[in-house]
């Protein structure tokens, strides 16, 4: 997907860099001209690369929407929903365009979710970010499975595709129902397992090794994995953690190279 990042403020600037470094693909990144005024921000180096605009939104917005499949606004949501508002035609012609606020708590998938991709642009852009995405389009709202994964450096993407469908089966449950793959910050940039993700469409989100060591929920626990990476276990908290309600429905199963654990959200007791 061809990609902007626009951006008004110093601290929508920060969030933007975060994206674009966390980004898999070159991403286009518009600043106000404003910020390249400020000499606390480092220009020559921060700058490198960035198209800094001095136009208004008004003006700047209708040829990115021509000329690019994503946009990702790091703004409020009132400012883009008035300034994108004279360009929107169609669902299925419209880019993908995600909100996220200035300091990367919320993305939103706001227009062209499904058709468009803004739904898969939101997890990833949710992935890098370390929190969730938020989908409100009714095909994906009836996912609710999130599925936990460990795995050891340089795994495959195929062994990471075998073992999830293996596990899935075991807990009954569709591959369309899965909402989010989860896992350790420390594996976030594992090839074979954002391969798998891209492949499979499904989103990665990523939790941090003291989200899983402060986790107050029930799983299970591993000297060995105590010792290696500094807390209990991975997939099944990570599983946890990164839905809201959940149950697992699957505790961790073995695989060469991967462990997954499946979770259930919204889990009626």
């Amino acid at each position: 997907m061809n990609t902007a990042v626009i951006t008004i403020s110093e601290q929508g600037l920060a969030t933007a860099l975060r994206i674009r470094k966390g980004y898999k693909q070159p991403v286009s990144l518009y600043a106000l001209g404003r910020l390249a005024e400020d000499r606390d921000l480092g220009i020559d180096t921060l700058f490198a690369g960035i198209t800094c605009f001095s136009e208004s939104l008004y003006q700047l917005v209708p040829r990115l929407f021509k000329q690019f499949d994503g946009l990702v606004f790091v703004m409020a949501m009132g400012i883009v929903v008035r300034t994108i508002a004279p360009c929107v035609q169609d669902k299925h012609t419209d880019p993908a365009v995600v909100v996220v606020d200035d300091v990367g708590r919320f993305v939103v998938s706001m227009l062209s979710g499904h058709e468009g991709g803004a739904n898969v642009l939101a997890g990833k852009v949710a992935a890098i970010l370390h929190t969730d995405a938020v989908i409100t389009t009714g095909t994906e709202a009836q996912k609710d499975i999130i599925i936990g994964i460990g795995c050891k450096k340089g795994v495959s993407a195929e062994a990471v595709k075998k073992s999830v469908h293996d596990a899935i089966h075991k807990a009954g449950v569709s591959i369309d129902r899965v909402r989010l793959f989860s896992t350790i910050d420390i594996k976030s940039e594992e090839a074979g397992l954002l391969q798998a993700s891209d492949e499979l469409g499904i989103p990665l989100r990523v939790v941090s090794k003291s989200e899983i060591a402060t986790c107050s929920l029930e799983y299970g626990k591993s000297n060995f994995v105590k010792e290696k990476i500094g807390v209990w276990a991975v997939c099944e908290p990570a599983a946890l953690i990164a839905g809201r309600k959940t149950q697992l429905i699957l505790k961790k199963q073995k695989y060469p190279g991967v462990t997954v654990a499946v979770a259930q959200e919204n889990f009626m007791w």
